[in-house]
């Protein structure tokens, strides 16, 4: 029955039938798979961006309080920072190169 098995070549063009099949179907998921990794870093792109765009300035003034009797119960300064656009904000990164050099003496 094995031998029978090992030279049974009915199923031949059928075997050759579904490699073509699984090829195509394989090249087409690769195809598939690029362009949603595409789609994904481009929507984590604009995340990144919507994330750079927001500003983390603030400010809060100081306050102090005297008492009945004079002088000063109680103090407090005031604070304030100021955001700068960053380099990489919004796209904005330049690929910076140096100029070539030349080689010194060995």
């Amino acid at each position: 029955m094995f031998k029978q098995l090992m030279q049974d070549e009915a199923g031949f063009i059928v075997s050759a039938e579904l490699v073509l099949i699984a090829t195509l179907l394989v090249i087409g998921l690769i195809v598939g798979l690029s362009s949603i990794q595409h789609a994904v870093v481009q929507e984590l792109n604009d995340v990144g961006d919507a994330i750079g765009a927001l500003n983390q300035s603030y400010f809060f003034s100081g306050f102090s309080a005297t008492k009945l009797s004079g002088g000063v119960a109680a103090y407090t300064r005031g604070s304030s920072f100021l955001d700068t656009i960053d380099d990489c904000d919004n796209d904005q990164c330049d690929i910076a190169c140096d100029l070539p050099v030349a080689e010194g003496p060995k």
